[in-house]
């Protein structure tokens, strides 16, 4: 008994100063005219010898994705693990599904792990979905037997029954998803590694995976490392927050406090680009964003009332139909405060290689102080999703004096913030004898 219960205590996931480099190399512009050669033979004589020479004339840098990474997660302990795009979250986790190895430290696991990173990861896709979910039972080491157990509600929960002796090739993105999940989920690991792919399915399968995530840690006792930008599933389901910032622990502990830590950190930048992230379609993207408040880029805080135009530049390799660009603005818990966004018209929009710049407008409503997270969605009518950035930017919006009430905290007052105003007059009590209504 007592050799049981320390067991349960020891760590089932322990890491200890994990990092992770890579070699990234620049390739000069293989384009280049003669006269832009001559130039650079008479600029630097020595590296156009040494090019001639058959060295290779790319440039190499040294990034490191993750840089002094330690922590430790208990059995049946869900840990949500937030951070802006690129701090290195999805490298942590392949780092824990044994994809990639570390650079530097370890990671230490007690058990079997089941992840979910990329909408495809660990499926064949020549193989029917019938065929994948006995795969990936056999790569968890899971005998034919217990698979088969297994096999009806892993079934169900994914709703592909239909397609279920189809080749995943023929699959959506969707109908990925949703397999994938069913058969991570269901297969018994004791260890379950979610990454954000999740946002690819449909808002009621993603209700669906946040309760079935709940029932396999509080029920089963297993542990999950969740990554995603929305901070109310994070809030809801998990029990400890990893917060990384450019590679690097920022928090770690509680849940509220590392949302709050991790809003106050971001800070508002008036420009940000999106070099690294990938969109849905490969010749369609959001390339960068401006933020601009009464006509100049943002150097500090918002006020309710200013005049915010969010300018969006955009390119796109071919014609489409009916693109839309829309943006919600939530609060550091993930709800969603109000969304805007424009439709371009009903008229096809050429091919815009070169770029398309594009502003939405809108004033500040008087919402309460803090940061608000930006998230982004490029879609076409014709090509459904092109690209969505959990976490583009922020607004950070500075205290307003619409409150009177100086002495008491508005942080339970709401949303939104409405002027209102009140009066009193003197009280005169009824006259001895008079009648007073009773309810």
């Amino acid at each position: 008994m007592l050799f049981a219960f320390c067991f349960q205590m020891m760590p089932i996931i322990s890491v200890e100063d994990l990092a992770k480099s890579y070699v990234i190399g620049h390739q000069r512009n293989r384009h280049d005219g003669l006269r832009h050669r001559l130039e650079d033979a008479v600029r630097n004589p020595f590296r156009w010898l040494r090019a001639r020479n058959g060295e290779s004339r790319a440039g190499k840098e040294e990034f490191w994705a993750l840089r002094n990474v330690s922590f430790e997660v208990k059995p049946g302990e869900v840990v949500g693990i937030i951070g802006r795009n690129g701090a290195g979250k999805s490298t942590l986790l392949k780092i824990l599904s044994r994809i990639t190895e570390p650079t530097t430290g370890r990671a230490r696991i007690r058990g079997r792990v089941a992840s979910l990173l990329e909408v495809g990861t660990g499926f064949h896709p020549e193989l029917t979905g019938r065929e994948n979910i006995f795969l990936n039972g056999a790569i968890l080491g899971m005998t034919r037997v217990e698979i088969k157990k297994k096999f009806d509600e892993i079934v169900a929960f994914s709703e592909v029954e239909r397609f279920l002796d189809t080749p995943v090739k023929r699959y959506s993105s969707g109908m990925y998803v949703r397999l994938a999940f069913a058969v991570a989920a269901h297969l018994e690991p004791e260890i379950l590694i979610i990454d954000e792919v999740l946002a690819v399915g449909d808002a009621e399968f993603q209700k669906k995976c946040l309760g079935k995530m709940q029932d396999v840690s509080t029920r089963e006792g297993r542990t999950v490392l969740f990554v995603s930008h929305n901070m109310n599933a994070v809030q809801r389901l998990c029990s400890k927050t990893l917060v990384l910032k450019q590679g690097r622990i920022q928090y770690w502990g509680n849940v509220n406090e590392g949302m709050l830590k991790y809003s106050a950190h971001e800070g508002m930048k008036g420009m940000v680009t999106y070099e690294s992230e990938k969109p849905v379609r490969p010749f369609a993207r959001i390339v960068q964003l401006e933020i601009l408040a009464e006509g100049r880029q943002v150097t500090g805080p918002l006020k309710p009332g200013d005049d915010v135009v969010l300018k969006f530049n955009l390119q796109s390799g071919r014609t489409l139909g009916h693109p839309t660009l829309t943006v919600g603005i939530t609060d550091h818990k993930g709800d969603r405060i109000f969304a805007i966004g424009t439709p371009f018209g009903p008229k096809p929009l050429p091919a815009f290689q070169g770029g398309l710049t594009v502003g939405i407008g809108f004033t500040m409503p008087p919402v309460q102080p803090g940061t608000y997270q930006l998230d982004v969605g490029f879609y076409d009518q014709h090509e459904g999703t092109l690209q969505e950035i959990y976490a583009a930017g922020s607004l950070e919006v500075a205290e307003a004096n619409y409150l009177t009430m100086t002495h008491a905290s508005t942080s339970h007052l709401g949303h939104i913030l409405v002027r209102s105003s009140w009066t009193a007059e003197n009280y005169c009590p009824p006259a001895e004898g008079a009648a007073v209504l009773k309810s």
